[in-house]
């Protein structure tokens, strides 16, 4: 073990001994390690980034909440089969809340686009969200400032509304919003509350709503087609797979489908759209990584390629070596060494180029950088460095003393 030790100590030397002697060299030879630890390392970032952004926001769907929707988040049915499946109704919202002995709330969510204006100032492309009192329970969202709908608000269908925090920020910067008048379109209601910063679901902002009793809603946002989605929360996660299973057959009775029939309708829930998702970015970074493995395979063709012209050079050095006793194993290590050694530096420059190019990146795509990527980074380098080099070390460590001392 000892001897292993002195021999790694003294191929160390060498090897950064034979690099400062040819800086220039080594410098063009690293630049394809370079290259290839950026493509990896830019292309890991991005694919931490986008992982952490997605958990982030598939968090903000309640894993014991179901999702009754026409369309399936992921399916094999084509689009026209599901494109002309009968649109989810109120009665169906009213049949599993009555009958539901499961579900911790149901809420029914219906929505459109609309333009938000109080006096001149005026957010564009807002949603409008028609809901019951149960929404906040149901996503599990506070309120800030004021309170949210009523259940005599929601029956009754009362001008009231309560907006997302961006819009509070953008019509209201100087002034309680609490019973100020604002204009959705062209219809008048009353702001009742403003529900906290809920940030981004899957690239699309949260705080842009506004929710309206939905009974008011269907009078003056409902489009001429267009059916709802209800959501309901289940009593705890043990128990969601059998909510789901209780839902479907509700859902089946109210829709009137016969024994054989296959569901015209969707139970959506958050393991479903975790699996579709690791599916395709799984996909995508096998395409992605095999692409940027190219570069480094590239650099280490390079590696490979300037060790043999290294050996060659030091022929009559490794035949002096071998003279004097150095075994095998020794000359086999200094050149494995030295191999990783220009990996290794071509790693950490890469690196550095890396960090600041994902800062930019991370303007327009999330992107992370931790420790981990760091390591497997230098981690690649180093075996790209010993594998490139094998070949080379393998023919410095079999010559022939004798042969290597006549080499001119």
């Amino acid at each position: 073990m000892l001897q292993y030790l002195l021999d790694i100590k003294e191929g160390l030397a060498i090897a950064f001994a034979a690099i400062r002697a040819n800086t220039m060299r080594s410098v063009l030879t690293t630049l394809g390690i370079v290259i290839g630890i950026v493509s990896v390392t830019l292309m890991g970032t991005a694919i931490e980034g986008l992982n952490r952004a997605f958990n982030t926001s598939i968090a903000k769907i309640g894993a014991d909440v179901l999702y009754v929707q026409k369309f399936p988040w992921a399916g094999q049915e084509d689009w026209w089969t599901l494109r002309n499946r009968r649109d989810i109704r109120m009665e169906h919202a009213r049949a599993i809340d009555r009958q539901a002995t499961l579900a911790s709330t149901v809420t029914p969510i219906a929505a459109n686009i609309v333009n938000v204006r109080y006096g001149s100032k005026v957010v564009e492309g807002a949603i409008v969200v028609g809901t019951d009192e149960q929404f906040i329970e149901t996503v599990g969202v506070d309120v800030v400032l004021g309170r949210f709908l009523t259940p005599l608000e929601v029956s009754g269908g009362r001008p009231v509304c309560v907006i997302g925090s961006e819009i509070a920020e953008n019509l209201f910067p100087s002034e309680n919003p609490l019973g100020k008048t604002v204009k959705l379109n062209t219809h008048t209601y009353r702001v009742v509350g403003v529900l906290e910063k809920q940030g981004s679901l899957l690239g699309q902002t949260m705080d842009t709503r506004v929710y309206v009793p939905i009974n008011r809603y269907f009078k003056e946002f409902r489009t001429f087609r267009g059916g709802i989605e209800i959501w309901v929360k289940a009593m705890s996660l043990e128990e969601v797979e059998d909510t789901k299973e209780e839902i479907r057959g509700i859902m089946r009775k109210a829709r009137r489908l016969s024994p054989g029939a296959k569901d015209d309708f969707a139970i959506n829930q958050q393991e479903l759209l975790i699996q579709t998702f690791n599916a395709i970015g799984g996909v995508v970074a096998a395409v992605g990584l095999f692409i940027t493995g190219l570069s480094l395979f590239v650099g280490g063709i390079g590696i490979m390629n300037i060790m043999f012209v290294s050996v060659t050079e030091r022929t009559k050095e490794i035949g002096i070596r071998k003279a004097i006793g150095a075994p095998r194993r020794s000359i086999l290590i200094q050149f494995l060494i030295e191999a990783a050694a220009l990996c290794l530096i071509g790693g950490i420059i890469g690196l550095i180029i890396a960090f600041p190019l994902s800062l930019i990146i991370d303007q327009v795509l999330p992107t992370a950088m931790p420790l981990s990527i760091v390591f497997i980074a230098l981690l690649v380098a180093v075996l790209v460095g010993i594998i490139s080099g094998f070949l080379p070390a393998y023919r410095a460590s079999r010559m022939d003393p004798v042969e290597a001392l006549r080499y001119e």
